[in-house]
């Protein structure tokens, strides 16, 4: 799922911004629906692709979908929308698809955004930054099955806080590759060099992986911290919260 705010032709303006919405885990570009009308109606471009083997591109799954995928996807559509100034924005998984992303693109790249994201390190795949429960289960589970494959999370466990909105994440979510999981990020250092970047913590899901990452980011030089009250999908719980901090980042690059 595409959505762009103006025709390619006439992507050329004054200071607008291209936003590139990078879903996380098992979700699709659906998932920012309530988020892009506002950026579009600011004049913005506007990108949300599924990943490849998810949602709208989950007939393209297979076990071999890696990492490495995922970023190309981001990479080549930034590269064929021919996209010069740059948001990338990730939740929760897509915050190791756009630091890769941010390395092999550059100063193209304005404005990272992690809304309860990893931020890895170098080399170091999803996996690594879980907790030993969550890594424990999820091997457990491919061990026995042998798939490849890793089923979703039901949407409550992801805090989402209304029962409507939980039966449609749960509809919408599609199984992802174990690959993506395993997959280790290459150089990350490009982000050092990135002038917006933001990390949002959704308090309203326990998570303490990302709540070291919270602290952490806080004594780091350029980084914004901000905490969300909300649950782990802030796209869907609090669209226009999400909206309002995209938009703050594009004004101040």
């Amino acid at each position: 799922m595409t959505v762009s705010s103006t025709p390619k032709e006439n992507k050329v303006g004054a200071h607008s911004t291209a936003f590139v919405l990078v879903h996380g885990a098992w979700h699709g570009g659906w998932c920012w629906q309530r988020v892009t009308p506002d950026l579009i109606a600011a004049g913005h471009r506007v990108f949300a692709p599924s990943l490849t083997g998810l949602a709208d591109r989950s007939h393209l799954l297979t076990r071999d979908v890696g990492l490495g995928t995922h970023i190309a996807d981001i990479v080549n559509l930034i590269k064929w929308e021919e996209l010069e100034s740059v948001v990338l924005v990730g939740h929760s998984y897509g915050g190791m698809v756009i630091a890769g992303a941010a390395q092999e693109l550059g100063p193209m790249v304005k404005g990272l955004v992690f809304l309860d994201a990893f931020v890895p390190s170098a080399h170091t795949s999803l996996m690594d930054l879980t907790s030993p429960a969550f890594r424990e289960k999820r091997e457990a589970i491919e061990k026995e099955t042998g798939t490849g494959l890793m089923a979703p999370n039901p949407a409550e466990v992801l805090a989402v806080a209304d029962p409507a909105d939980r039966e449609w994440v749960d509809r919408m979510c599609t199984p992802q590759s174990y690959k993506t999981f395993t997959d280790k990020v290459g150089e990350v250092d490009a982000m050092d060099r990135v002038p917006c970047k933001v990390y949002v913590r959704a308090k309203g899901i326990v998570a303490p992986m990302h709540d070291q990452t919270a602290d952490r980011l806080k004594s780091s030089p350029g980084w914004t911290v901000i905490e969300s009250p909300h649950g782990h999908d802030l796209m869907v719980d609090a669209p226009k919260d999400v909206s309002d901090i995209l938009l703050n980042c594009a004004t101040s690059i």
